[in-house]
């Protein structure tokens, strides 16, 4: 251990958590059953069939934590010297519930009750918007009772809801009401549905290992090159997990695309107004969520700038503290350290 961790700026800067997770009971017992009687999807079984049913300590441990809003929670925080948790409804949220009235009352009623906790720890708590895509005008409605009524600073998207992604125009509702609020949209990630997982399940990569940032780096890309940030120029997307690799695949995905483009090959694929790293640059805000490893932040900060990327610890998934102390550490100026823990997480969610 090289130093303790206290909240209160002790460092020069506070610490914003920027991606973590909560679950209530009643998405957990729907989870459960769609396990067992089969509606879930391959992935749905592959990662609730182990956090919902495993008696392993890592199993057991989560799903204690992930219910827990209360006293065990905040120790935890004050224990790691994170000042502020972002909190939003885990993976994959009320996305893959086949009952649309279903699906959207979990989605009300997890709002509401983030909403409650929020309020009741005001300096410690801040809300994200859960939707049920599956309905893409409620979602609408949804995002803005979020940010005005409930006191919301961003919406969360579980990345694909059942095989579909934000790119198709159905979602577009979505889109005009992020515009109305000014919210970022958190893409995190989900399972990959049954056309793109079966190769990574077989193999045990179907998660937070592999899978996850394969499905929602695509999503994102997916986004980017279907000319989402032109059609909506301010908006901001947020990723996890430094950015589901694309800032890494930068030069190669904008080699590619525009000689897709040269070639007319893909009837989907048109000129864009930017780049994909000037999209990078000007629209994407990563979170270093399970990635606490200096040369990757450092080269994140390099690439698409020190203003866009933000802490997260990924709780309760990854909790380990020596993970702070490697953000604490960063070979970095003070001035860039607290961006990176405090203020790009302020300016960016308006806190």
């Amino acid at each position: 251990m090289t130093h303790e961790l206290k909240t209160g700026g002790d460092r020069g800067y506070l610490r914003i958590a920027t991606e973590e997770a909560f679950a209530t009971r009643e998405q957990v017992d729907i989870y459960l059953r769609m396990v067992r009687d089969g509606t879930a999807d391959r992935g749905m079984q592959s990662l609730w069939g182990f956090y919902g049913t495993s008696p392993s300590a890592r199993a057991t441990q989560v799903l204690e934590r992930l219910m827990d809003l209360g006293p065990t929670r905040l120790q935890h925080m004050d224990e790691t010297g994170i000042d502020r948790a972002i909190l939003a409804l885990t993976a994959p949220g009320a996305q893959p519930m086949l009952d649309l009235e279903e699906a959207k009352g979990v989605a009300q009623r997890a709002n509401d009750y983030l909403a409650e906790h929020c309020k009741a720890n005001p300096t410690r708590y801040v809300g994200m918007t859960t939707v049920a895509p599956q309905d893409p005008d409620w979602s609408a409605q949804e995002i803005r009772r979020g940010a005005r009524e409930l006191g919301f600073k961003g919406v969360q998207i579980n990345s694909h809801t059942q095989g579909e992604y934000l790119d198709l125009p159905k979602f577009d509702p979505i889109f005009r009401a992020l515009a109305d609020t000014g919210q970022p949209l958190y893409i995190h990630p989900s399972t990959p549905p049954d056309a793109m997982i079966g190769p990574m399940l077989e193999a045990g990569l179907d998660g937070a290992i592999f899978g996850f940032g394969v499905e929602t780096g695509m999503h994102l890309l997916k986004l980017i090159t279907t000319g989402i940030f032109d059609r909506y120029p301010d908006l901001q997307i947020m990723v996890g997990h430094a950015g589901e690799a694309l800032p890494y695949w930068a030069y190669r995905l904008d080699y590619m695309h525009q000689a897709g483009v040269r070639s007319k090959r893909y009837a989907h694929m048109k000129p864009l107004n930017k780049t994909i790293l000037g999209y990078l640059q000007s629209n994407v805000l990563v979170t270093t969520s399970g990635m606490a490893w200096a040369p990757a932040i450092r080269f994140l900060q390099q690439v698409i700038g020190e203003d866009r990327v933000l802490y997260a610890m990924d709780y309760p998934y990854q909790f380990e503290p020596d993970e702070v102390r490697v953000h604490d550490l960063l070979d970095v100026p003070l001035s860039t350290k607290k961006k990176l823990m405090q203020t790009n997480a302020e300016r960016w969610l308006r806190l």
